[in-house]
């Protein structure tokens, strides 16, 4: 039996913690679309499909992300999808819109706006797709 590395167990943990974040997502895209609708910006066309796509896309997403054929891919699409929908959050924030079980103050919008890169990174990173920063510089 061949042990993991450090940085192997840390990708899993990561991995199988962003896993269950965007599950988690994906299930409230699909349970409570209207709560979503209210931060979906105007421009978004056809948005209570798009809402319902994109639960559907964090639910895939989610389970190819734990899958090692289509790992790198999830990794790449979630990183994606994060900045895609940051727009939604930026409004979210800026119009201050109630959702349930979140604060609706800055405290919470602030980290959360901030944060985005950070799912676009731990996305990537998770999936094998970057190794950043941790790398060994040549």
């Amino acid at each position: 039996m061949i042990s993991a590395t450090p940085d192997e167990r840390i990708r899993t943990i990561l991995r199988w913690t962003l896993a269950a974040i965007y599950a988690a997502a994906g299930i409230a895209h699909l349970w409570v679309p209207d709560k979503l609708l209210a931060i979906t910006p105007s421009w978004v066309p056809f948005a209570p499909q798009v809402i319902f796509i994109t639960g559907i896309c964090e639910l895939a997403g989610a389970a190819a992300l734990v899958t090692k054929p289509l790992r790198w891919w999830a990794g790449v699409a979630l990183a994606a999808y994060a900045i895609c929908v940051w727009p939604a959050n930026i409004k979210h924030a800026i119009d201050g819109i109630a959702l349930p079980y979140i604060s609706n103050s800055w405290f919470y919008h602030g980290p959360r706006l901030a944060f985005q890169p950070v799912l676009v990174w731990w996305a990537l990173y998770s999936a094998g797709v970057i190794d950043w920063p941790w790398r060994k510089l040549r």
